[in-house]
């Protein structure tokens, strides 16, 4: 065995729901996908003349998109890529076969086309729609993400590695304000807090800010909380200009907010008190950092606090909330 042959520093498997898809880090930083894993998840197995013209020619592309009616919604630069494989030394010491992750989109879109265009036959659209839940889950997050957090290498990645992800997340360029927390996160959320709610004003809690940022822009993606407070500062007076989801991509970063604004409404709902609420957060959306969710008991902790040293109640700390 070569030398010079990659070798696999992680490992995991990145899941779509039911779905599962081995995948690795290799020695180089390269991110790839396991062949027969990849083929296995989109339910697509090469028969014997596949693999027969594969080992004669080498040209063959891989069983799960080598299907006739796929063809013609394959383009020659896809098509050069998906013939492009990656051979390395799995954490078990075999030699195995892979596809750089980035393919991963390109291969379900091509099912996806197909599938819109009335092409897959009925043995392939089980391929089809295991293709439509792959794709909604990287509309979410970068596959680089998914495969760093599914093998965890994302406590090793260098700091700049979180550059493409943050650039999927945060718009270049200011969006037009509209209306995206929906009524219902700060209705459940006072009522959560045992706090009056008026559905009519605009003020809330100066800690709703905080609880805002906590149970939503920490939990969107890695590191998008800290350029949102970069694009968004705080002015002298200690307000932002605008808010923090103005400055989300509409094709990413928005779309990921709305979806995880419903998820945390759900467990709002589904919870009586505040530390039952926690918990399932907790579980479910953990945050992409270090920092705990202030508990219930803390936060009426430095409240009292607060009262003693003569400063207003934090039902009485009224401020343009941030989000």
């Amino acid at each position: 065995m070569s030398e010079n042959i990659k070798k696999a520093i992680y490992d995991g498997d990145l899941k779509f729901g039911e779905i599962f898809i081995s995948c690795a880090v290799l020695d180089d930083g390269q991110r790839v996908l396991v062949q027969r894993s990849t083929a296995n998840a989109l339910g697509v197995r090469g028969g014997g003349s596949h693999w027969i013209r594969k080992r004669k020619t080498g040209a063959e592309l891989p069983e799960y998109v080598s299907a006739r009616y796929l063809q013609r919604f394959i383009t020659d630069e896809t098509r050069t890529k998906l013939l492009q494989t990656v051979s390395y030394v799995n954490k078990k010491g075999e030699p195995a076969e892979a596809l750089p992750a980035e393919n991963l989109a390109e291969i379900c879109d091509i099912w996806i086309q197909a599938d819109k265009d009335g092409a897959v036959t009925e043995s392939g659209k089980n391929a089809a729609k295991v293709a439509y839940i792959i794709m909604k889950s990287l509309a979410t997050v970068g596959i680089v993400a998914l495969v760093d957090e599914a093998t965890g290498y994302q406590a090793f990645r260098a700091k700049d590695a979180l550059a493409k992800i943050l650039e999927a997340f945060i718009s270049k360029e200011l969006l037009k304000w509209v209306k995206t927390f929906p009524d219902d996160f700060y209705k459940e959320l006072f009522r959560l807090k045992g706090w009056r709610f008026n559905p009519l004003s605009v003020k809330r809690p100066a800690v709703v800010g905080h609880l805002t940022n906590n149970l939503v822009y920490e939990r969107l993606a890695p590191g998008v909380i800290d350029e949102l407070r970069q694009k968004n500062p705080k002015d002298e007076q200690g307000k932002r200009k605008n808010k923090h989801f103005q400055w989300l991509t509409e094709d990413i970063g928005n779309p990921k907010l709305k979806e995880h604004l419903a998820a945390v409404v759900a467990l709002m709902k589904a919870s009586t008190k505040w530390d039952d609420f926690h918990r399932m957060m907790n579980r479910a959306l953990p945050k992409y950092g270090d920092l705990p969710l202030l508990e219930y008991g803390e936060e009426r902790a430095k409240e009292k606090q607060s009262r003693k040293k003569g400063l207003p109640s934090v039902e009485m700390q009224e401020a343009k909330f941030e989000n």
